[in-house]
């Protein structure tokens, strides 16, 4: 898991683009497909990648399309299966794979392809190769990696979502700019570049969880990607009883924080560096882009 001091965004990504649209235009009865993608481990602090994907995955009926074998591809001892009991109280054993789903945004032309799982232990490049494969099958138009990593970020102020590619015409479009970062990276690094060589169209987005509550769930993070998800996408998400999730926990961060001096004064140190830092950013251009997200939701709740 991916932790950087002081940076609220993966090294050389930028701010969010606003409410950019990822896909084109296309002839009507023409479909698009978008592969999203997130890997529990180094690259999912709090599990908030891969749980706002299992969520979106739940939301939209997601059907099991493919799957790629564990044996090949993870040490056993570091991602160790685990036993569960079924409905009928038999004893079985889940083996950790990565496991494909596809599912239909609601209302639009758009088909989502899911790639969960674990972030492998050897060949990740022929791992990588093998999810393109897939990704080839389903005529994938799209990749968006889906991360998140530990940073200097209070948990009560709005979660930052950086947004970055390395594809020149996204980059022109979403007016974006490439990742300067240098240094180690986890699958969601590799297969970003893999699928940009197969000439695939990839972003990448990265929640900055706050480092003193990594520990899983992450509903305010969850959010927050979903709501750069709804963004990219275009599509409205019914993200009601998350919200509430995310709420409940920021409340007990809250009273938590409130028990330990130390942590209180902390919490209003990033809280002060935070606010002076998003000066600069209470622009039109933002409160326009949360009233655009506003009206789109309350025009959902009435249909």
């Amino acid at each position: 898991m991916n932790s950087f001091d002081g940076d609220t965004t993966e090294p050389g990504a930028t701010s969010s683009p606003g409410a950019e649209q990822l896909l084109q235009p296309v002839p009507e009865g023409q479909r698009i497909t978008v592969m999203l993608a997130a890997f529990e481990g180094w690259n999912d602090a709090g599990e908030a990648a891969s749980d706002a994907l299992r969520y979106l995955n739940k939301l939209w009926g997601g059907k099991k399309v493919a799957s790629i074998d564990a044996d090949e591809y993870y040490d056993f001892q570091f991602t160790r299966p685990t036993v569960r009991r079924t409905a009928s109280g038999e004893r079985k054993i889940k083996w950790p794979s990565t496991r494909i789903y596809k599912a239909t945004a609601p209302g639009t032309n758009v088909d989502v392809i899911f790639v969960q799982g674990t972030e492998p232990s050897y060949k990740w490049r022929a791992y990588t190769a093998e999810l393109l494969v897939h990704a080839e099958a389903l005529h994938v138009d799209y990749v968006v990696l889906v991360g998140a990593l530990l940073a200097d970020v209070p948990h009560s102020r709005p979660i930052p979502v950086s947004t970055s590619t390395d594809d020149g015409a996204l980059r022109e479009r979403l007016n974006l700019e490439a990742s300067q970062y240098e240094g180690p990276v986890g699958i969601v690094g590799v297969l970003s570049e893999v699928a940009l060589l197969a000439g695939i169209p990839t972003v990448s987005l990265w929640a900055a969880v706050p480092h003193y509550v990594a520990q899983a769930p992450s509903p305010k993070a969850q959010l927050a990607l979903l709501h750069r998800v709804e963004e990219l996408l275009q599509v409205p998400l019914d993200t009601h009883e998350l919200a509430e999730e995310a709420d409940a926990w920021e409340r007990g961060v809250n009273e938590l924080a409130t028990e330990d001096p130390e942590i209180a004064a902390y919490v209003r140190q990033l809280e002060e560096a935070k606010d002076t830092a998003d000066l600069p950013e209470a622009s039109g251009e933002s409160i326009a882009r949360e009233f655009e997200r506003y009206l789109k939701r309350r025009g959902k709740d009435k249909q």
